[in-house]
């Protein structure tokens, strides 16, 4: 059996107290700082021995009470980025090799949610009216960009369910002079009939093409189509995730539910649902606009 080289306790420590410093963080960056933090931190004597322990990682921040999605997906990521082609190296010069290709790794995707806002800026016209779910980062950067380059338009926000979070989105619209409207999301359906697109982010991207997110996407992604409205997801690649749930129930519990309640989820709701690809126009990422079938494509390229 192989011993911890960093106590489990430790990495769940700094990685939520970056989430904590950092309220704009995603759970994905964090998770991948946490990582470059062992790595930079502990000596390992084999390949196999940080892999274990990057995956014994994982597995302790997945044991918080965040979106585990994000944080699967980009530690898978991260892991596969820095271990390519290490053959014939000593270790030490393989973990130099791979504290370089991480630290790298980490700019670009800090840089993604500003690729993303500046590729959404030609969808985004002045007057239009936008609907979008909740609370998204990567869909508030695009709009507060849009405002900046003196765009004028009007943006419907669902309260997304338990804790309200499109309050707060709301307040940082406003704060940024952007005119917006908190909505019930049960008016989705009523809204939608006068909203020009849908724009949402999301917590997870599957091969499909299809979006994990909060819970009341897949009911706005059913209004939108049924009703010809285009439906604009925001995500970074690391969320990108090798997942491929044919509809709700494919998806994990552990994906859905609080840890708390694993044990019996029969009174609770789940806190997110499954978009599936055929109701989702286009998805804006930092890999480049695409559409939901090239996903898989794109996937099979991060993973070579």
């Amino acid at each position: 059996s192989i011993v911890y080289n960093y106590p489990p306790l430790d990495v769940v420590k700094y990685f939520l107290q970056l989430m904590e410093e950092d309220k704009d963080l995603s759970s994905g960056i964090a998770a991948i700082r946490t990582l470059l933090m062992i790595l930079e931190k502990k000596q390992f004597g084999t390949i196999h021995i940080l892999h274990t322990t990057m995956r014994e990682a994982v597995a302790a921040m997945r044991n918080t009470d965040l979106s585990i999605a994000a944080i699967v997906s980009a530690g898978e990521l991260f892991c596969r980025f820095i271990t390519l082609s290490l053959d014939d190296k000593h270790m030490e010069e393989c973990r130099q090799i791979m504290l370089h290709r991480g630290k790298i790794f980490l700019t670009k995707l800090l840089n993604s949610r500003q690729v993303i806002a500046h590729q959404a800026q030609r969808f985004i016209s002045d007057g239009c009216r936008i609907l979008t779910h909740s609370r998204s980062r990567v869909v508030l950067k695009a709009l507060i960009t849009a405002s900046q380059n003196k765009k004028s338009f009007h943006v419907y926000v669902t309260q997304g369910g338990t804790g309200n979070p499109g309050e707060e989105m709301v307040r940082e619209l406003e704060a940024a002079g952007i005119d917006c409207t908190l909505i019930l999301d049960s008016a989705t359906g009523y809204m939608m009939e006068s909203v020009d697109f849908v724009m949402v982010g999301a917590e997870a991207v599957v091969e499909s093409g299809g979006i994990i997110n909060r819970i009341g996407s897949y009911t706005m992604g059913l209004c939108a189509r049924e009703m010809k409205k285009p439906f604009y997801v925001l995500s970074e690649s690391f969320k990108f995730s090798r997942l491929y749930p044919l509809n709700q129930r494919d998806l994990p519990d552990e994906y859905k539910y609080s840890r708390k309640h694993l044990n019996d989820v029969s009174k609770v709701h789940p806190m997110v649902d499954y978009t599936p690809p055929v109701y989702i126009t286009l998805l804006f990422t930092d890999l480049g606009i695409l559409t939901p079938s090239a996903v898989s494509d794109e996937l099979i390229k991060l993973y070579m």
